[in-house]
């Protein structure tokens, strides 16, 4: 009877999720509820969850919580620690729930809520969820190593030196993509700055607290910290008033606020764990978790219409937001929230050293990431209940929505007006007979503006500000009213940046200790990783790189996120397709060649997609509008020739003696002038971008060449050269465990 009764629970699952799945898919236009897509998720993630990951638990890995785990045979109490696996849930939650779920989603909104939303659920139970799955019952099964030294290990010394080359490269794209998000977020903002910037003599406070003033008292520190964040973010709001003392000191550009932060991030690379890392998890764990319960309780109380419709006709690759059409640039735009390579080095970092049991990988490893995914649901729905012309106000570069501005504060509001009506009406909207009248749109802006406390909401790409707007537009009126948007949009700003400055913290010291593993390999005492002198060189190498990045992007004049973006989400995805080719060579050693599907469909999938986007971003102009957009190689050769022209009626100019005031095709010498130096950036920055994009290519190809190889050599039984590293069984009852 149990059973039945147990079966028809899940049959009402099914049947619920197919209901409102298949409502938000056959919508002909009518008034879409954002909770319906919110209950559809739940759904597919339960059922993902139960029948999936349980076949891939029992059937495919086969996990034996007799088995010993890396935890209880190496229980030292510092990195190998037997832990409670609620605990470790919310550890590796933390640990992987950075900038991509909030940030993707809300980029690839300019499309339409459906291609994302199915990308979203089923990308996350089919391949992100098992990928994460996958790697960290791999690395548990070899004492917790690293995916770096898992590849040289199973796929060969050489194929593993340069897969470990492109994942240093790789974190440097994502800890410069994570800054960006953040400089975007908190530049002409001096609430937000003010806000952020208290954090961090609010974690030193508490990591002195926990180790000497009240040594273990976690619990206490972390309500001291919370209250001194939210009193931080109160009294934030003075700074708004430009009489204020401090407001200019806050009010910092990107370019100002891209070189403070390269700064932090070098520093707190250096600083004890204990004194500043461990304290902001606290912090960013508490928000994380409260804000995604929050929103999502909100959303089933406000209940929100989607104001984007289904699909978009930006889905042919000319939307302002990003370049590229559906297939492949909205799956690797999606990136995080579907299936994130990052993941793989959490997965194979501190993870699975605190596994209990081997059953706990299964809702640490795939429950996980259908939690991020649900963060990513929830950007996306935060991006779609905006009104459509806000939306792309607030995302689309300036050079688009005012390209004689020199800064969003100076950019005239009445050009903004006429560039989004012109957006609008390119992706196919519909624009009511009150939008076509003169000033609507920029009523709507600012007074949304105002409403939220900010200098201007114009061109703040990233997706955070896009987050913010909407998580307020929920909140506020849950608590507080009109009166408290500026709060919750602020808190907002606060939730969004206080944990990505922490993935920044973790990003670089991983790094670090990545360059030491790697220069070691030339001069030994590099890689002790004790050794004061080599880790500051090393955290500076690793500055510099990710660094370099973030300042370019901050003086690109398309806004950073529009150029960087697309390459985080593509070497990103590359990633993910390493990890899931190391997870098929590793099934066929196993004798599990018969179940590989489980990690060879995703990883054909993602490798495709990924592979032909990055391959589109390598081939020369042909004078075609996206395909130009698209190519880094392609905009590189435009901006080129257009640099060559502007320099050319420069030189005409100046022969003839032009005053401030002479135009010469339109332009006066100042204005040809201020595109030459545009060109230079776009021109550095998307060759750039190109050569890291063909390395990666390069990468890959090597990691699927040998993938094929060991799985034939292994299917026809020559495998010998390329034995199964797993470590010795050992039997859970030979150690004393004790969870923490």
């Amino acid at each position: 009877m149990n059973q039945i009764i147990k079966n028809l629970v899940w049959l009402l699952v099914a049947v619920v999720g197919a209901f409102y799945f298949g409502m938000l898919a056959l919508n002909t236009g009518e008034e879409v509820s954002a909770t319906w897509l919110v209950i559809a998720s739940v759904c597919i993630y339960m059922i993902g969850y139960r029948f999936y990951s349980k076949y891939i638990a029992e059937k495919v890995f086969e996990l034996d919580d007799n088995r010993a785990t890396p935890a209880v045979i190496n229980n030292d109490g510092k990195d190998f620690v037997p832990t409670n696996k609620v605990v470790l849930f919310g550890h590796h939650f933390a640990a992987i729930a950075g900038a991509g779920p909030l940030v993707g989603p809300i980029l690839a909104a300019q499309m339409g809520y459906l291609p994302s939303m199915i990308w979203l659920l089923v990308g996350v139970v089919l391949a992100g969820a098992v990928h994460d799955f996958t790697v960290l019952f791999i690395s548990m099964r070899r004492n917790g190593r690293s995916l770096g030294e898992i590849i040289k290990d199973e796929m060969g010394k050489t194929t593993g030196s340069i897969a470990m080359i492109g994942i240093f490269f790789i974190m440097l794209i994502i800890v410069a993509i994570l800054a960006m998000v953040v400089v975007n977020a908190l530049a002409d903002s001096p609430w937000g700055l003010f806000t952020i910037a208290m954090t961090i003599p609010i974690a030193i406070f508490m990591g002195i607290y926990m180790r000497y003033l009240r040594p273990g008292r976690v619990g206490e520190a972390s309500v001291i910290g919370f209250i001194l964040l939210l009193a931080a973010l109160y009294y934030g709001q003075a700074l708004t008033d430009p009489a204020h003392p401090w407001h200019d000191v806050f009010l910092l550009e990107k370019t100002t606020l891209s070189l403070i932060i390269i700064a932090y991030g070098f520093i707190a690379s250096i600083l004890p764990v204990w004194l500043l890392l461990a304290p902001r998890d606290y912090l960013s764990t508490f928000l994380k978790i409260g804000v995604i319960v929050a929103m999502a309780v909100g959303i089933l109380i406000v209940n929100p219409p989607l104001q984007m419709p289904k699909v978009t006709a930006f889905i042919d690759g000319t939307g302002p937001v990003f370049a590229g059409s559906i297939f492949p640039f909205l799956f690797i735009t999606i990136a995080c929230g579907a299936i994130s390579g990052f993941h793989a080095l959490i997965s194979s970092g501190t993870t699975p050293k605190m596994v209990e049991k081997e059953t706990h990988t299964r809702p640490i490893g795939y429950g996980s990431m259908l939690m991020e995914s649900l963060v990513g649901v929830m950007a996306l729905i935060a991006a779609c209940i905006l009104e459509p012309g806000l939306y792309f106000t607030i995302n689309s570069p300036l050079a688009l929505l005012d390209p004689a501005a020199a800064t969003a504060l100076s950019a005239d509001m009445g050009t903004i007006e006429q560039s989004v009506k012109t957006i609008l009406q390119n992706g196919g909207f519909v624009l009511q007979p009150e939008m076509l009248t003169n000033g609507h749109f920029v009523t709507m802006i600012e007074e949304t503006t105002k409403a939220v406390g900010e200098p201007t909401l114009v061109a703040k790409t990233g997706g955070a500000p896009t987050f913010a707007v909407g998580l307020t537009q929920i909140l506020h009126e849950v608590a507080g009213g009109k009166e408290s948007i500026a709060f919750w949009y602020h808190f907002a700003i606060l939730f969004e940046a206080l944990f990505i400055l922490t993935a920044v913290d973790a990003g670089t010291r991983s790094g670090r200790f990545l360059i030491q593993d790697v220069l070691g390999n030339v001069y030994k005492p590099i890689a002790n990783t004790q050794s004061a002198l080599w880790g500051v060189v090393a955290s500076a190498i690793c500055v510099a790189g990710w660094g370099y990045l973030l300042y370019q992007g901050a003086i690109d004049p398309q806004g950073g996120i529009f150029t960087l973006w697309p390459l985080f989400g593509a070497s990103n995805q590359m990633l993910a397709g390493i990890a899931l080719l190391l997870g098929t060579v590793v099934l066929f050693k196993m004798g599990k060649a018969k179940h590989s599907w489980v990690t060879i469909i995703p990883a054909v999938w993602v490798l495709t997609t990924t592979l032909y986007a990055a391959t589109q971003k390598l081939l020369p102009a042909n004078g075609e509008r996206v395909h130009d957009a698209v190519s880094h190689i392609a905009t590189a050769q435009n901006q080129t020739a257009l640099r060559e022209k502007a320099l050319g009626f420069i030189a005409k100019l100046q022969e003839m003696g032009a005053d401030a005031s002479t135009m010469l095709e339109g332009k006066t010498l100042e204005e040809w002038q201020k595109v030459v130096s545009k060109a230079d950036i776009l021109i550095h920055n998307h060759t750039l971008d190109a050569i890291l994009c063909a390395f990666f290519i390069f990468v890959t190809l090597v990691v699927i060449g040998a993938t094929i190889r060991i799985c034939y050599l292994t299917a026809i039984g020559k495998g010998e050269k390329f034995p199964l590293k797993e470590e010795p069984y050992q039997e859970s009852k030979n150690f004393s465990i004790q969870a923490h």
